[in-house]
């Protein structure tokens, strides 16, 4: 397959909706993408900034404060207390390395990737531009042989589905079994808001718990996007098992995949800080608690979205026909669609718009209930 053969990008069919909510007299209450709203905090465009005088060429492998910092940082918020610089690498955001890595594995025609029921697309975009077969399955049981790379996604975009350690555990044998490379999407584990989420982390495929001592063929992925509001640095890593980190490292080194080295210092200096990722997301729980008992209140049901950076939400009929309603409102959506054949009754609503066009939005879908 050919990058010509890639399907159109889905969000342009969205286009008419923006129009018809940009007409709402209050203005648009646009929820439809993830992309972050809130500034970057001052200490990180401040480490981006002393890194300026970048006159050589950046180290793909990341700058071994960089480096020491993911090590850090996996030990203190994610539970990983025993990894090494020689388990991680720093990514150009996340999305390139989705999209590449069956490409970096050296997968083709004739191998599986196993990717979520309900998925952010990439997943299957880099199977298919590689020919490899693309297969939506979240249950462990149902990964066919053949399958030589497992994408699961926790907390997961757009639905919030969040594996347990027991789950993970379950994944990582049946991928063992199969003698696959399983691969944990983690871009949203600082955000769980229900149940035991609430009050407990969001385990790491990388967990001590799940592992059983080894991380081999396991890979953790994660961004600062969300957390840090970095959309626009594209700063990401991956980390795990060191031999396919090393792998990917020679591969990246000869495609020029590095990060800038001002973004490598930013990024140093963002994971060592857990002060501004708490208070984001409390702005994201402000939003939340007022978006979703209103979506409640306007006939939506609220499904998953223990954790992550989205409701997903139902009205049980076709996501186009609510994707219409709610733009009559003023407030456009994600469609469910874009998520896969088995979400043709959702809409996907993010948290990133600002407070006060959520707010709004909230307002809106109240009156609308009356």
């Amino acid at each position: 397959m050919s990058v010509r053969d890639l399907a159109d990008y889905p969000w342009d069919a969205v286009a008419p909706y923006r129009e018809r909510a940009a007409l709402h007299p209050r203005g648009i209450v646009d929820l439809s993408v993830g992309s972050p709203v809130d500034p970057t905090p001052e200490l990180i465009r401040r480490a981006l900034a002393e890194a300026t005088d970048a006159h050589a060429y950046p180290q793909t492998v990341g700058t071994p404060a960089l480096r020491e910092a993911i090590v850090d940082w996996y030990r203190r918020r994610r539970g990983v207390p025993d990894l090494t610089v020689d388990n991680v690498l720093p990514t150009i955001g996340s999305k390139e390395l989705v999209a590449l890595l069956p490409t970096l594995l050296g997968l083709g025609a004739g191998d599986v990737v196993v990717h979520p029921r309900i998925a952010y697309p990439t997943y299957e975009v880099g199977a298919r531009v590689v020919g490899a077969t693309p297969v939506a399955a979240d249950e462990p049981a149902d990964w066919p042989e053949g399958t030589k790379l497992i994408w699961i996604n926790t907390p997961g975009n757009p639905d919030g589905r969040t594996w347990t350690v027991d789950e993970l555990t379950a994944a990582v044998d049946r991928a063992r079994e199969l003698g696959a490379v399983l691969a944990s999407d983690e871009c949203y584990a600082e955000l769980g808001w229900d149940g035991r989420w609430a009050s407990e982390s969001i385990p790491s495929i990388l967990d001590p718990r799940v592992t059983g001592g080894s991380r081999a063929n396991l890979l953790s992925v994660y961004s600062l996007s969300k957390q840090s509001n970095l959309a626009g640095y594209r700063a990401a890593f991956v980390a795990g098992c060191a031999r396919i980190v090393g792998d990917l490292l020679t591969a990246r080194k000869h495609l020029g995949l590095m990060p800038p080295e001002p973004v490598q210092h930013a990024m140093a200096v963002a994971l060592g800080d857990d002060a501004h990722v708490a208070a984001q997301k409390e702005l994201y729980r402000t939003r939340r608690d007022a978006l979703r008992p209103a979506l409640e209140a306007a006939g939506f049901r609220i499904d998953g979205s223990e954790a992550g950076l989205y409701l997903w939400a139902t009205e049980g009929q076709d996501a186009w026909a609510s994707i219409a309603r709610l733009a009559d409102l003023g407030i456009l959506a994600g469609p469910g669609p874009f998520y896969g054949p088995h979400s043709t009754r959702h809409v996907r609503l993010a948290l990133t718009a600002p407070t006060e066009r959520i707010m709004e939005g909230a307002r809106r879908l109240r009156e609308h209930s009356l």
